[in-house]
């Protein structure tokens, strides 16, 4: 394979920020691949801001996509055939015209491996009818197409329209036959911002389009907070958090528009497995105040698949991570392991995958109804 987009010299290379060389990272919902970067659509709230990669709009390649996919495939935490892949989730989208080529060249390879992994492609771009077609050629990977849609009409926060994501997402569900599916990524909803009932209405009309959706808020980080401040944006909050925001009453509001629906989901993961008719691959089952939205044959399906592991079986799993051999199991519920003795969150999302069951760090606690989400916004559980 042969990339489309010129390689970056070693010199360069070493330019860049630590986080941004290191270009499969494990974030929550899958072993993530970044071997392209640089980004020219400017969304102010973009995860690029704290890679060190916000000034970087031109695509440009770190490797080629065939020495990216095997350092994919033969990472520590990779597994066949069990761990969810994310494509270009941080640092550009997928489906750039200068991107694309990389993208199908990625998928491609992963089927040709036999790889029967979730892939997860998250993009905000013009997709084609033609993308369907490639698209429905491969027959290993699963392939889950998330559309990013906001309905932010604010520019200085989000140049490029919803509206293409919008239009991709109907075109891309609308091909007969196709093997990879569609999730409405509804994101990110901001209080004051895109959360109107007119916005909530249109999201909950193009919902119908999609296999499944999801909702989600927004990551407000230091680097992000100091940017809307710089740049006299609008600040959504008064403080910043290391998980998304979402607000209670925002979330009420959200259930009660799409009371209707049978395909709305909190977690990225649940609504992946759902469209593919598994079971969440992220071991939410167990956890009632998260899954009382789910349709029942969802929670079916998950339930005869949960399995409670004991310590035991935990720390024969973490025995296969050098980075995880301080980790010590400090309580199992129906619902997660918590843990310690973990210096970073990658290996715990290593065991998630490994064991279908939810890990948490104890440092890091799951307040009641709010399950990994910020407390900004929530009144205090009363249970």
């Amino acid at each position: 394979m042969r990339t489309s987009l010129p390689l970056l010299t070693s010199e360069q290379l070493a330019r860049l920020p630590e986080r941004a060389r290191n270009v499969v990272e494990y974030r929550k919902s899958g072993l993530s691949l970044n071997h392209v970067q640089g980004c020219p659509l400017d969304c102010a709230y973009c995860i690029r801001h704290t890679y060190g990669l916000w000034d970087q709009r031109v695509p440009r390649a770190l490797m080629t996509d065939a020495e990216a996919v095997d350092e994919l495939v033969n990472h520590r935490y990779f597994q066949p055939h069990i761990t969810p892949v994310q494509l270009f989730n941080r640092a550009t989208d997928p489906f750039l015209p200068a991107v694309r080529p990389h993208t199908f060249a990625v998928l491609e390879d992963l089927d040709a491996r036999g790889l029967r992994n979730h892939v997860l492609v998250i993009t905000r771009h013009q997709m084609k009818t033609e993308d369907a077609v490639r698209l429905n050629g491969l027959r290993n990977v699963k392939v889950t197409l998330l559309f990013t849609y906001s309905g932010i009409d604010n520019k200085d926060i989000e140049p490029y329209p919803s509206t293409v994501a919008a239009q991709s997402l109907k075109i891309m569900s609308a091909a007969v036959g196709r093997r990879y599916r569609t999730v409405l990524y509804w994101r990110p909803l901001v209080p004051g911002l895109n959360d109107s009932p007119e916005h909530l209405a249109t999201a909950y009309e193009l919902s119908k389009y999609a296999d499944a959706t999801v909702f989600t808020g927004l990551f407000y980080r230091d680097e992000i907070a100091e940017y809307y401040q710089v740049n006299g944006l609008p600040e959504p909050y008064d403080e910043t958090a290391r998980r998304k925001i979402v607000p209670e009453t925002l979330e009420e509001r959200v259930l009660s528009t799409f009371a209707g629906s049978s395909s709305l989901f909190r977690k990225t993961s649940c609504a992946v497995s759902f469209a593919h008719g598994e079971p969440d691959y992220n071991g939410h089952y167990g956890i009632p105040e998260l899954c009382d939205i789910c349709p029942l044959a969802q929670l079916d399906l998950c339930g005869s698949r949960h399995q409670v592991p004991t310590a035991r079986r935990i720390q024969e799993v973490a025995r296969t991570l050098p980075d995880a051999n301080g980790l010590v199991v400090v309580d199992i519920t129906e619902g997660a392991a918590v843990v310690s003795g973990l210096k970073e969150e990658q290996p715990r999302y290593y065991l998630q995958h490994a064991l279908g069951f939810q890990v948490h760090d104890v440092r890091h606690p799951h307040r009641d109804r709010r399950h990994g989400r910020a407390d900004i916004g929530w009144k205090e559980a009363t249970s």
